[in-house]
């Protein structure tokens, strides 16, 4: 993926009134898919940015191998992140994987197919 992906990826924007518990300020998260893939948007937006980049990344290539294509470098790439952080911003309590794997789908035409 490339670093605009990964920038804008890690920029996941949701609104200036989020309320951060303590939990929610984990430093990194488990990259156990059964657990990542409840993790809200509000809750990746109060990780540090390493981890809500590790984390949108890895739900990121998850989603797209199950829909056997392949997350590519360039403005396609950044195209999703900026669904990605465009629905977090709408829906912060909406599971970070649904927005991810929403906006995989709604480009699933134009993604290059998984070799």
């Amino acid at each position: 993926m490339t670093s605009r992906l990964l920038l804008a990826l890690g920029a996941l924007s949701v609104g200036s009134v989020i309320a951060v518990s303590a939990p929610a300020q984990a430093q990194m998260p488990a990259l156990n898919f059964d657990q990542a893939a409840y993790i809200t948007c509000k809750e990746a937006h109060a990780m540090n940015p390493e981890a809500r980049k590790a984390l949108a990344v890895f739900l990121a290539e998850h989603s797209a191998r199950v829909r056997g294509v392949v997350i590519p470098d360039g403005e396609q790439g950044a195209q999703l992140a900026h669904l990605v952080r465009g629905g977090c911003t709408l829906s912060p309590d909406a599971y970070l994987f649904t927005v991810v794997d929403r906006a995989i789908l709604a480009e699933l035409p134009k993604l290059p197919k998984r070799r």
